[in-house]
């Protein structure tokens, strides 16, 4: 008897070690067995563009993978482009619950919502849950995104330098036999303006364009205070007492009065330089360069751009921060959010999922990296690509060359860094002087760059103006924040 109960109680101990140890072994792996009981975390997230119609059967096939994944699902909501800064502000400034959204130097400011408090410190949940995301975003987008020394923002990889260019109509470059290749100055321009507006009854700069840009701004927006792109000491100017830009206005005003801009360009949007596109009545304007841009230019018009380089490329913040994912401060699940970016950014199926839509209905695939768009996907699901993560991950089009993205990367490695790159100025001191300039910008700034104005008359009057608002009052400050970041760094 005595016996059977020693026997009885030694079956009891030995299951109750036994029941211990497979409860410790199974806590060991008790993430994975967990996560797929529980319920997938639903991630919300706000990007910007046209609401496309097929983005919820898109979005099935992605969270069929992303729970599969990381166990976790994606409410994707898009915001049109005249909106999304609006929407979001009320969004962000209502508590409405987000977890991720896109955030840029020009959309949803990514500075001034980062220093509000608005988005999650993001350097810890890198380097625990974004590794992967150091090994394949250039280093320098990493860098020139952080306020003082914190990310709060995952960069797009993609163009990293912005280099503004000329774009010609190649017809007529090549009706009239212009070398371009000699063009290098707002100035070259004369001898060719004068040819097509004379011969071809066009304005050959149909609409307003951007002047090649000889500073690094402290401030975006059109405040004019910066550094020269050549500065070694960091020392701030008032950029519109630089003789130079005098140059440019004075170039601008001539190609004005000979009539090669339109009479009322100083009123003209993006519609208009579209539209002029679109009818062929075109010779020169001006935008940002990437690799193979004037293949995506030449589309839906009638005659295909050709270029050639207005500046150097350079690395600038707002080139930087020009397209971002910020993880919300108010996020419940920051984490989970965070592997999601990660994936987003290294998988190769998702990415191009999320961009190109589904195989066989929105596009067809050609062969392991080239797939060719159905009409489909032009009518209801054509995403804008460069706020959705990535680049070098993304398949190729039929017309791309097989190298695309080894060109993106040697025009990334090309750039010299701006002198200003990962300085964010603190303007909590500054913001009435900020607004107040702001308003004179908008007074002055479409007159003068387009040559409606005489610059020598309104340049002076700008710069008063520009004076009694405050400008010396935040060129104070920024060079004080200037010299104590140039300090750090040394």
């Amino acid at each position: 008897m005595k016996k059977g109960k020693r026997t009885l109680l030694l079956t009891l101990v030995m299951m109750l070690v036994s029941s211990m140890m497979l409860a410790a072994c199974g806590g060991k792996d008790s993430g994975s067995a967990t996560s797929k009981d529980e319920k997938p975390v639903e991630l919300i997230w706000y990007t910007i563009g046209t609401p496309q119609r097929d983005l919820n059967e898109v979005l099935q096939k992605v969270n069929e993978y992303t729970k599969e994944k990381i166990n976790a699902t994606i409410n994707m909501k898009m915001l049109d482009w005249g909106d999304y800064d609006q929407k979001m502000q009320v969004i962000s400034a209502s508590g409405e619950p987000y977890d991720i959204a896109f955030t840029s130097s020009w959309g949803f400011n990514y500075v001034t919502n980062a220093q509000k408090g608005a988005f999650y410190k993001l350097n810890d949940l890198l380097d625990e849950h974004g590794q992967d995301l150091k090994n394949v975003i250039h280093p320098s987008f990493l860098e020139g995104a952080k306020i003082n020394g914190e990310l709060y923002a995952i960069p797009v990889n993609k163009e990293l330098p912005a280099q503004r260019v000329f774009r010609f109509n190649d017809t007529l470059v090549k009706k009239y036999n212009f070398d371009i290749s000699k063009v290098h100055t707002l100035e070259d321009l004369e001898p060719m303006l004068k040819t097509v507006a004379e011969k071809e009854n066009i304005k050959p700069i149909s609409a307003a364009m951007g002047l090649p840009q000889m500073f690094d701004y402290v401030i975006e927006g059109g405040i004019p205070i910066g550094v020269p792109l050549d500065s070694k000491d960091l020392k701030l100017e008032l950029t519109l007492e630089n003789p130079k830009i005098m140059e440019q206005y004075e170039t601008m005003h001539k190609y004005y009065k000979a009539g090669y801009l339109p009479s009322d360009v100083a009123t003209y949007t993006d519609a208009n330089q579209s539209e002029a596109l679109k009818t062929g009545r075109w010779f020169v304007d001006t935008a940002h360069y990437q690799p193979f841009a004037e293949t995506s230019w030449s589309q839906g018009i009638p005659d295909k751009v050709v270029v050639q380089p207005a500046e150097e490329p350079y690395v600038y913040n707002w080139s930087v921060t020009g397209s971002m994912m910020a993880i919300s401060a108010q996020s419940k699940y920051p984490e989970k959010a965070m592997e999601f970016i990660n994936l987003l950014n290294t998988d190769k199926y998702l990415r191009n999922l999320i961009n190109f839509g589904i195989e066989d209905k929105h596009y067809k695939r050609v062969d392991d990296n080239t797939i060719e768009p159905l009409p489909a996907r032009k009518e209801s699901y054509d995403m804008p690509q460069f706020t959705l993560g990535n680049f070098f991950i993304l398949d190729l089009l039929p017309e791309d060359p097989k190298d695309k993205w080894d060109q993106f990367e040697a025009f990334n490695n090309s750039a010299k860094n701006a002198p200003l790159l990962g300085f964010t100025m603190d303007t909590s001191k500054v913001r009435t002087e900020i607004a107040t300039v702001l308003n004179v910008k908008d007074e002055f700034e479409k007159a003068l760059t387009t040559g409606t104005v005489d610059p020598k008359e309104y340049l002076p009057k700008a710069i008063e103006k520009y004076k009694a608002a405050g400008i010396e009052k935040i060129m104070e400050e920024a060079q004080r924040q200037i010299d104590e970041w140039k300090k750090s760094k040394e």
